[in-house]
């Protein structure tokens, strides 16, 4: 099981802040959904980092994919998830994080 150091913490910064773009949510989206103290990202961080605890980065991408997934059921509520046209825009059903979960499986085949 790989440790969480200050580089995977800076890596999972720039995934989490491109993948709340894109999904058109908010670090107060993702608080709420990791019951996070703040909505800061060091204690999204802090929230994140006792799940790579509990069960490395399998456990950490199915709790980032089950958010994922729970998003996807519930139309976002934050500026920008409208297209320019007001049409709301496509939600992709393979998102970044099913990748990254299935990268992070083939890596520990491996």
């Amino acid at each position: 099981m790989s440790q969480w150091n200050r580089a995977m913490e800076d890596e999972l910064v720039l995934l989490l802040k491109d993948w709340l773009k894109h999904q058109g949510r908010t670090q107060a989206d993702l608080r709420r959904c990791l019951r996070a103290s703040s909505t800061r990202m060091p204690a999204l961080l802090e929230v994140l980092e006792r799940e790579h605890r509990q069960g490395g980065l399998p456990k950490l991408a199915a709790r980032l994919c089950a958010i994922e997934a729970d998003w996807s059921r519930s139309p976002s509520t934050s500026i920008g998830s409208e297209s320019a046209s007001g049409e709301a825009a496509e939600v992709d059903p393979f998102g970044q994080l099913d990748l990254l979960l299935q990268e992070i499986r083939d890596d520990s085949v491996s």
